[in-house]
């Protein structure tokens, strides 16, 4: 009896042995598989291990990488259209809009009266000033902003036979016409003068790439087109002077020596780069006087009584801030570089260069 229990308890354990056993091995045959690859996808890539829009992450087909140009981010394998390089490609020059806008003659007097007088204006020589006699000498810089009230004339949109009004359009009309030499902006020494194009292309116009269609749709070529330049986007100008006081006459005379459009750079997204204004190029004044004496300044008064450019210069009828002199710099910094954070003392710096100028002259006299 004793044998037969025996017997009966070590068959018993071993069923409970080979029953545990088994449960081992389904447990371990139907453990989920997870992928080797990790991470989330916000836009269905196969194989992670999570998506957020509903794709099987125990799908292990691979995503075909897109290669060709032009195609998609997200894993599409689509091909853009290549750019046929046997095609003719055509460059198309700006004709109209912007600052290379052609004027059309008018075929009869445009006014009332023979403006003869513009015409033949010619500037008034200066008054020589002996080097010994110039005792005291002072240079400055000043931003003249046509924004402002007081210099829209700067502005003027209006259109005459000689071309558009605006200041700007008279700048590279005069160097399109050889009338004026421009320097390159770097230096306001006059050191590197420039051509006409290269004057023009330093506004960072650009061009653009467009395909030509025939009545089929195909591509038959391409054309480079310029992109037109918007004279109302360049408002302000850098003018380069001297203060001279003259023993001889006892007093102050002031000499224009360049003026300079001054513009922001652009990344090549069109994203303007912050504080990045700097002067396109330079003219030398005393050449262009000439060309001002001839081109007449807005009147939103009497149009009958417009002065000539080269009259506004001389009779200092603009506003401007002062950005950089030759007082106490020897570092040759602008107002800009002192204070790189503070505008306002930018221009309270500049108020007190100008006030110093005129106290010299005034500490002369006795009253």
């Amino acid at each position: 009896m004793r044998t037969y229990s025996f017997k009966l308890i070590l068959f018993a354990a071993s069923l409970v042995i080979l029953g545990s056993a088994d449960a081992q091995t389904k447990k371990r045959t139907t453990k989920k598989k997870t992928s080797s690859t990790s991470g989330y996808s916000a836009y269905g890539n196969q194989g992670n291990s999570g998506s957020a829009y509903g794709n099987n992450s125990a799908d292990t087909t691979p995503v075909k990488k897109n290669n060709t140009a032009g195609g998609s981010a997200y894993g599409q394998s689509y091909s853009a259209p290549g750019r046929d390089t046997t095609l003719p490609i055509e460059v198309v020059r700006s004709t109209s809009g912007g600052l290379l806008d052609s004027t059309k003659m008018s075929l009869r007097n445009d006014a009332g009266i023979e403006q003869d007088l513009i015409k033949e204006k010619s500037p008034l020589p200066y008054e020589n000033i002996r080097e010994d006699d110039a005792v005291y000498r002072v240079r400055v810089w000043r931003e003249i902003d046509a924004r402002e009230k007081l210099n829209l004339s700067f502005r003027n949109a209006s259109t005459e036979d000689n071309g558009s009004q605006r200041f700007i359009s008279i700048l590279v009309r005069a160097i399109k016409d050889g009338q004026i030499t421009a320097f390159e902006g770097s230096d306001d020494r006059f050191t590197t003068p420039i051509t006409a194009d290269a004057a023009i292309a330093a506004f960072g116009s650009g061009y653009d790439t467009v395909p030509k269609y025939d009545f089929d749709g195909n591509v038959v070529g391409y054309q480079v087109r310029e992109k037109a330049i918007d004279p109302d986007s360049i408002y302000k100008f850098r003018v380069k002077e001297e203060w001279i006081f003259d023993k001889e006459a006892s007093r102050l005379f002031v000499r224009i020596l360049g003026i300079a459009p001054v513009v922001g750079r652009k990344l090549s997204n069109g994203e303007p780069i912050p504080n990045s204004e700097g002067p396109v190029w330079w003219i030398y004044y005393p050449d262009a006087r000439p060309v001002f004496a001839k081109s007449q300044v807005y009147n939103p008064k009497n149009f009958g009584a417009r002065m000539s450019w080269e009259d506004l210069f001389e009779s200092r009828m603009f506003s401007s801030y002062i950005i950089k002199s030759s007082f106490d710099n020897p570092y040759d910094m602008d107002l800009a570089s002192i204070y790189p954070n503070n505008t306002l003392f930018r221009l309270l710096e500049g108020e007190r260069i100008k006030e110093k100028i005129f106290n010299y002259e005034q500490s002369l006299w006795q009253y």
